[in-house]
């Protein structure tokens, strides 16, 4: 193959050394220089570079007789060897050309002689500036952040405050993100989400954790605002619901319908405080039951809560049904098992809850330290469990403790 090739381009060399050959002999009025490479590739060549001239002159001057009228005069003879080793010498000395005619620099045209412009050939700022070129997006990428530039849709969902570092991460959104069109698919979901009351420095993070609401359709999206609607749910808690859990407005009706009807029979809640709790912690609508079908097999069965008490902690806070089983469990164990707090008290204040261990656990310690660790109101110097896990620090040694707060970080230590 690489014989093959060399041979093409040996053929080629010889072919185009033999037109400046001609070239220099017609009329003897145009001489075109030839570099010192050439003329040593001519020498080199020998007798293969003559036969090749002669043949072509023979036909361009068969090729003038013709054109002139006259008849082809034969040939008795061509060029020599040395006639053609002196032709170039004398082309190679050479280095200006002579001024040609219309006629003969088309000819020198049709010959292929001027030479094909250079890739590597430097160009004029002007036209460079000339040159039109247009962005390609890249076919393969880790990153949306390469895109941004070239997608209207990024690049205005950055402007929104969208987390695109956070999308790509997900599977099959990036994707989803490039076909998007703004106008058709993201400026109309914009303007239905603010209809509904959703602020406009919320779509930035709403879109973050939710990007799938931009494939929904308006009408699927009106068919559960009015689902909503009809079960009594007023604008400002449509509002709060769709802002604080943005999957809301992708589960279904059907799918809506049976998450309300779970809570209201599970808790025994009737309609109006189903609708409350809801409105107050709207991710019930949108996550697992799994947790909290756990936690209320823990509250009534492990803690033992009757189901009046259930529904007032629940009421009062809603994120009991949420949390985790294990964090419920060990603070309800120090509270009854330790501390001797009765149902009663945790009842009526089920915030001990979301407190940590660790904070309820120094502050008893340090009350029983000093002597103050009352907890029964019926008793004098009576401690609510709301002052003990809510108060900061400063009040609770100044208020409760009746210490100072140096006092209680060395008692810290001290654990």
């Amino acid at each position: 193959m690489a014989t093959f090739c060399h041979r093409i381009c040996h053929r080629w060399s010889l072919s185009r050394i033999t037109g400046l050959v001609l070239i220099s002999n017609y009329k003897s009025q145009v001489t075109v220089p030839v570099s010192a490479a050439t003329c040593r590739l001519l020498s080199w060549s020998g007798a293969r570079v003559t036969s090749l001239a002669h043949q072509s002159l023979c036909g361009l001057k068969n090729q003038r007789s013709c054109s002139s009228g006259a008849d082809p005069a034969p040939q008795k003879g061509g060029l020599g060897v040395r006639e053609t080793s002196l032709l170039l010498n004398a082309n190679c000395g050479r280095e200006k050309a002579v001024a040609s005619s219309p006629a003969k620099e088309t000819f020198f045209t049709d010959l292929d002689v001027i030479p094909l412009p250079s890739p590597f050939e430097e160009i004029l700022d002007e036209e460079a500036v000339q040159i039109e070129g247009r962005e390609v997006l890249p076919p393969a990428s880790f990153t949306l952040r390469d895109y941004v530039d070239q997608s209207d849709t990024l690049s205005k969902l950055v402007l929104l405050g969208v987390d695109l570092s956070k999308l790509e991460q997900r599977p099959n959104v990036a994707n989803m993100l490039l076909r998007l069109d703004f106008d058709k698919n993201v400026k109309e979901c914009l303007l239905f989400l603010k209809d509904l009351g959703v602020e406009e420095h919320q779509f930035g993070a709403f879109l973050t954790k939710n990007p799938f609401i931009l494939t929904e359709s308006l009408g699927n999206l009106q068919k559960r605002v009015s689902y909503l609607q009809s079960k009594k749910f007023n604008k400002e808690a449509i509002a709060r619901m769709v802002s604080k859990a943005p999957y809301l407005l992708n589960f279904s009706v059907e799918r809506l319908d049976n998450r309300l009807d779970f809570y209201h029979k599970e808790l025994g809640l009737n309609v109006q405080k189903t609708r409350e709790l809801v409105t107050r912690l709207p991710s019930l609508l949108t996550g697992s039951l799994e947790p909290v079908r756990e936690n209320l097999k823990v509250y009534r069965i492990e803690f033992g809560f009757q189901e009046n008490e259930l529904q007032h902690m629940v009421m009062k806070v809603p994120k009991m049904l949420v949390a985790s089983k294990k964090k419920v469990t060990v603070v309800f164990d120090y509270l009854h098992n330790i501390m001797g707090i009765p149902h009663l008290l945790v009842t009526k204040f089920p915030q001990v809850f979301n407190a940590k261990l660790l904070r309820i656990k120094e502050r008893h310690l340090f009350l029983e330290h000093l002597g103050r660790a009352q907890y029964d109101p019926v008793q004098p110097n009576y401690i609510s469990l709301d002052k003990l896990v809510a108060t900061p620090d400063e009040v609770f040694c100044v208020e409760i403790a009746k210490a100072t707060l140096p006092d209680f970080e060395a008692f810290q230590k001290t654990l």
